[in-house]
């Protein structure tokens, strides 16, 4: 993150759905699991965004199935499991669902993407002497022992936060069986970001014991 004194630094647009921006900047904020689950591991997983346009859903889609096949999972995208119109009422999604055979769905939706200030301040060197220069030689050691003034610098930066959400569904029961929410600080592309974000869920979802660990 850039910071320029005396203005607002400059950001980058959020797109869908987040991850990496040069290093990691997803981190899981909080995650909830049932117990009551006893379904095991997940062979099969299909795989939808929801909101944003069609191609970047599509592109996001196509991304985390790419991950979890590269984990060990059958991911499936959404818009292969079913035609766009059929996400709009419950009955056609519900069912191009269980046609598919997928054990489990992951739902993913942005939440929201916030805009945050921050104002600091920091003391930097001026370009004149600072007070006991002009004493000069007579003083010695002492003699311009202050050096350049210092002067106050208020530097002011903002960033985007994105809130993502990630629910698991079983599709046998329909029932939640883990969900979590992510926040991506200045996200970019669906592209750029999806790769990172997924390897953060999957992981997560092994670890819990949904999918099989590689």
């Amino acid at each position: 993150m850039k910071i320029y004194p005396f203005r607002i630094a400059a950001v980058v647009a959020a797109l869908f759905v987040v991850a990496l921006s040069g290093c990691q900047s997803t981190s899981i904020q909080s995650a909830w699991f049932d117990p009551a689950y006893t379904g095991g591991p997940m062979q099969k997983i299909g795989v939808v965004g929801v909101g944003a346009n069609v191609t970047d859903r599509r592109v996001f889609e196509d991304i985390f199935a790419q991950k979890l096949r590269a984990a060990g999972v059958d991911g499936v995208p959404g818009y292969i499991l079913m035609p766009d119109d059929a996400r709009v009422a419950e009955g056609p999604f519900s069912g191009a669902v269980e046609k598919s055979g997928a054990q489990g769905l992951l739902v993913v939706r942005v939440l929201g993407v916030d805009t945050k200030t921050q104002v600091s301040t920091t003391m930097v060197p001026g370009g004149g002497p600072g007070w006991g220069a002009g004493f000069g030689p007579g003083y010695g050691p002492y003699g311009g022992f202050y050096g350049p003034a210092w002067y106050p610098v208020t530097q002011v930066s903002q960033y985007d936060v994105a809130s993502v959400e990630a629910s698991l569904y079983d599709v046998k029961t329909r029932r939640l069986v883990w969900s979590a929410t992510t926040q991506t600080l200045n996200p970019q592309s669906v592209a750029t970001e999806t790769p990172g974000f997924a390897d953060l869920i999957i992981r997560q979802l092994a670890a819990r014991g949904l999918i099989a660990s590689k």
